[in-house]
């Protein structure tokens, strides 16, 4: 099980601010909520805080909420009895009462479907969990650690959020800084993966030269830790024991875009105006092409949900 003290070597301060704080909630049986973008290691850090807990000799269990429909989620979550609905030929039991006195960590918690909130939103109220097909609830002791990459108070404002629910889970909130504002972490995270990589794949790790470090610490990394930890795996397999030159990186890493000031930052109207649809139609494939096709990474950077950007890909047409 990853500790913060495998997450905190050599980290940057805004880093070390953050699992600082997540120590101390993690000695409590306080809810949790971590927010952050995609790949900053959110699940890292539910691991770490369960490990550094009271629970830590109990269960782990994560889910992702992410495409779950709401009886998918319901009977997933909290289970359900023979009988509950069609093939359902046996009881089954969720995850919280799977989890039952350790953590369970319901990532991409933005995603849950909204009638599946008010079914969790009773459970962190009262500690109740009700099978589909149950008449009586039951009391289960699980701590509940949550994650997101979406921005909760909008999605309150949208209606696909529970309010209530995110002020129950918004106790302790936890914000993961991208990799863009950690770049002094690039050098030993990048190794830490390399090391991994090569024990896993039976390979001797690259090494990187300083011309390839340099383009590495200027890359916006929009996938953040875990395009990193990619990048990590396909160098030792493709170049094992090797010494990695620029012309070896993935293009994107060899041509950065440089990075801008807040008013450079901000879109200007050409003399000659513009088509608006035609402006959405290109920020929605360069969105596409910057998160190598993955829809909910795309929606994320364009301030989305994935059910508009697919709503949105229909419209225009996008493959």
């Amino acid at each position: 099980m990853m500790t913060f003290d495998d997450l905190t070597r050599d980290a940057s301060p805004a880093f070390l601010d953050i699992t600082n704080a997540a120590r101390v909630v993690a000695a409590t049986d306080v809810t949790a909520l971590i927010c952050g973008e995609s790949g900053t290691g959110k699940e890292l850090i539910a691991r770490a805080m369960h490990a550094q807990s009271p629970r830590s000799e109990a269960r782990f269990l994560s889910i992702n909420c992410a495409s779950l429909t709401e009886q998918l989620a319901d009977s997933l979550v909290f289970g359900y009895r023979k009988g509950a609905f069609t093939g359902a030929d046996k009881d089954q039991c969720g995850y919280i009462c799977a989890a039952t006195g350790g953590t369970l960590f319901l990532d991409e918690i933005g995603e849950l479907p909204i009638g599946s909130q008010a079914k969790l939103l009773r459970f962190l109220e009262c500690g109740e969990c009700l099978p589909l097909g149950e008449v009586q609830p039951m009391l289960v002791d699980v701590r509940i650690i949550a994650a997101t990459n979406r921005n909760l108070s909008n999605e309150v404002e949208a209606g696909r959020f529970r309010q209530d629910l995110l002020y129950r889970l918004n106790i302790v909130p936890l914000v993961l800084p991208p990799l863009r504002e950690r770049r002094e972490e690039i050098p030993t995270l990048l190794q830490r993966f390399l090391d991994e990589a090569a024990e896993t794949h039976r390979l001797r790790p690259p090494t990187f030269s300083q011309p390839s470090l340099k383009l590495l610490h200027q890359h916006a990394w929009p996938g953040n830790v875990r395009e990193l930890r990619n990048l990590a795996i396909r160098m030792t397999i493709l170049f094992p024991g090797q010494r990695i030159e620029p012309s070896n990186l993935p293009l994107e890493m060899r041509m950065p875009i440089p990075e801008r000031t807040d008013s450079e930052q901000r879109l200007r109207l050409p003399d000659e105006g513009l088509v608006m649809h035609q402006l959405e139609i290109d920020l929605i494939r360069q969105a596409l092409a910057r998160t190598g096709g993955n829809r909910s990474h795309a929606a994320n950077l364009l301030g989305l949900s994935r059910d508009t950007l697919l709503y949105r890909l229909k419209k225009y047409a996008i493959a």
